[in-house]
């Protein structure tokens, strides 16, 4: 009897893997299909995590939070035999945007680091170089203006910053972030770290085009960002504040919302949302 009873639990685990498997290469077919960008703006509480999955099925994670959370979340986004992190890049070393990479490290196969180099002495930031050092991670110093590119029609333009950092110490690290923009075919997301107003106006200045349809929101919605001048450049139909709730900084600042909202942006908050998802099939966002 117990003979029969494991064989025909051996069979049930079976005719399970089965099904896993079928639906998995029926998504796929379907995907070819229709080939998707997606985009979800974790929800980890007070910092940023973006999780990039594009439609040759690379997972890049911008930034990781302040804590485990960041594992969580993955977990619901990822299947469970999906472990690999294709890119992981740090915008800047504060906490709410470095803790949880030290997990993610911990959980995932991670093939690749980009970072800017800039110094910084808090533990986390530490222990997370130290971890990349110990998984033989490459890691890469963004210096300078380049393209991703990441299959057909989609691309990582990484705008900033615009000279080396690579063991400078910096005022203020939040105008140290990188700024990245995602394009895929006539789509395109802006991704901008914690970068404030003296920044936003490095840019302005360099010419360089900040057109996109989607604005990840600058430092969780300060009134030290999103300047008028800025968010005009930008033009952005839609805007994602990663904002934790009942923050102790008081984001978003309302004279920021309603800067948005007199653009008629469409908001998005982690805090109201919880985890923000956007897909594009390439000419439009949904």
């Amino acid at each position: 009897m117990q003979k029969k009873f494991k064989i025909l639990l051996l069979i049930l685990i079976l005719i399970i893997i089965l099904g896993f498997v079928f639906l998995f290469c029926l998504k796929n077919s379907f995907a070819d299909s229709e080939k998707i960008l997606e985009v979800n703006f974790l929800d980890i509480g007070q910092g940023d995590s973006i999780l990039i999955k594009t439609p040759n099925n690379q997972n890049i994670l911008i930034d990781g939070g302040p804590d485990r959370t960041v594992v969580e979340r993955l977990s619901e986004e990822l299947p469970w035999w999906d472990k690999t992190i294709d890119l992981m890049i740090l915008t800047h070393p504060h906490d709410d945007h470095v803790g949880g990479l030290n997990d993610v490290i911990n959980h995932y196969k991670v093939k690749k680091i980009l970072y800017t180099g800039v110094v910084h002495n808090a533990p986390a930031y530490i222990n997370w170089l130290n971890l990349i050092k110990d998984n033989n991670i490459p890691l890469i110093i963004i210096s300078h203006l380049q393209t991703i590119n990441l299959g057909e029609d989609c691309k990582l333009e990484i705008i900033y910053p615009f000279n080396d950092l690579l063991g400078k110490e910096v005022d203020n690290l939040n105008n140290s972030s990188i700024i990245a923009k995602l394009v895929y075919k006539n789509t395109s997301f802006l991704f901008t770290g914690d970068a404030e107003i003296e920044q936003e106006q490095e840019l302005l200045k360099s010419n360089i085009d900040l057109l996109a349809d989607v604005l990840k929101v600058c430092h969780h919605g300060a009134n030290t960002s999103s300047s008028e001048n800025f968010l005009k450049a930008v033009n952005p139909k839609i805007a994602v504040i990663q904002v934790g709730k009942d923050n102790k900084f008081n984001h978003p600042s309302r004279r920021v919302i309603k800067r948005m909202e007199k653009m008629k942006i469409k908001i998005f908050r982690n805090d109201l949302d919880g985890t923000v998802r956007l897909f594009s099939n390439g000419d439009s966002i949904y």
